[in-house]
């Protein structure tokens, strides 16, 4: 038990919810990503293979040589603010703070961590109880489970929590892949797109890959990453043909999630498809994978093959309807625990009774 917790007899109880997203460098260089990439793929829900085969080509031959690479991928996306995932995440939290504030009767604290890098999720639970909070509803921004990313998250949440002594009530979101404010706000942002650039050959529905053996193991992610490109299809009222759902971000020499987003570009070019659109609809935020990987680098792959045009959707980041999904989400979660505030009287008078019990001051 390494962390004091602070606790006042007769305090006011509050609620918070925590945003929690994968994390990013603190600059675009070789020295930011050296730590970043090691805290990453140290994880044993990313990397699942075993540590006596792992670590030494973490240590002999990636961490060496592909920090100056990543760093460069980043400085062609990185924003005057920062790293665009983590500037539109802190937009995302003010947002949802605002909309949470202008519904509910109770005092809500509104917060977001990095699973990587910083904030940390043991810093900002921390801020969080100091500032009170005895209920915490944890919202990982991944849409789609996975055990890399969601499982990923609330493994920390709660290696933190293994050294409070006073632990807080706990929830957890699973996934949303499939919630109807979601979806719509997915459709809506594709249709405003269209409006403005008209209508692809083919809409590519992209989600980051994992293994292969992920699947085969009980991972569901597949599986909801095909439901969410399913109903988003469906709310855009596209036919099997106009649309597919693919995977990128592979990594290292085994079979991944299939269609890979890259070699599906590659055959619809030399298939003599004019057009596609990419939509990411696994990450709620603008990020490497979707402005440097997806914006530039599918691109590239798509005309070098033969392809005439290439458009890239952006993410949902700010959008007011993403922003109301996401409300109605934590309100859904947040059933229970926004009760009104009890009077300064009656808190007056608990602590009172307290301290005639021998509690001290």
């Amino acid at each position: 038990m390494t962390s004091k917790s602070i606790y006042q007899h007769g305090s006011p109880s509050k609620t918070g919810v925590l945003l929690i997203n994968l994390g990013t460098p603190e600059a675009p260089t070789a020295k930011a990503l050296r730590p970043y990439l090691k805290q990453f793929l140290s994880d044993r829900r990313v990397i699942e293979l075993p540590r006596l085969l792992w670590l030494p080509i973490l240590y002999g031959f990636i961490l060496p040589f592909r920090p100056k690479k990543s760093a460069e991928k980043y400085a062609k996306i990185w924003m005057p603010e920062g790293s665009p995932l983590k500037v539109h995440t802190e937009r995302q939290t003010e947002l949802l703070r605002k909309a949470l504030q202008t519904q509910i009767n109770s005092e809500l604290i509104v917060e977001y961590a990095m699973n990587i890098g910083t904030p940390s999720i043991a810093d900002v639970l921390g801020k969080m109880q100091e500032q009170g909070c005895e209920r915490i509803l944890v919202i990982p921004l991944f849409p789609q489970y996975a055990s890399s990313s969601t499982a990923s998250a609330n493994d920390n949440v709660f290696a933190v929590l293994k050294k409070v002594r006073n632990l807080p009530e706990i929830r957890t979101i699973k996934q949303y892949h499939d919630h109807p404010g979601y979806i719509a706000a997915l459709a809506k942002s594709v249709r405003d797109y269209w409006d403005k650039h008209g209508q692809p050959d083919k809409l590519i529905i992209s989600f980051h890959g994992v293994p292969r053996k992920n699947l085969d193991n009980g991972d569901p992610y597949h599986c909801l990453c095909q439901k969410t490109g399913r109903l988003l299809a469906a709310a855009l009222t596209l036919n099997a043909d106009q649309y597919q759902v693919c995977f990128q971000s592979r990594f290292g020499g085994a079979k991944w999630l299939t269609p890979y987003t890259d070699v599906t570009l590659k055959q619809l070019a030399k298939a003599n498809t004019r057009r596609v659109d990419v939509v990411c609809p696994g990450f709620v935020s603008d990020c490497l994978e979707t402005l440097e990987e997806i914006a530039i680098e599918a691109k590239d792959t798509f005309i070098q093959a033969g392809g005439q045009e290439f458009h890239y959707i952006p993410c949902l980041n700010e959008r007011d309807d993403w922003i109301q999904a996401l409300t109605d989400i934590a309100n859904t979660h947040l059933q229970g625990w926004l009760n009104p505030q009890p009077s300064t009287k009656k808190l007056e008078v608990t602590r009172a009774r307290a301290l005639d019990m021998g509690a001290e001051d």
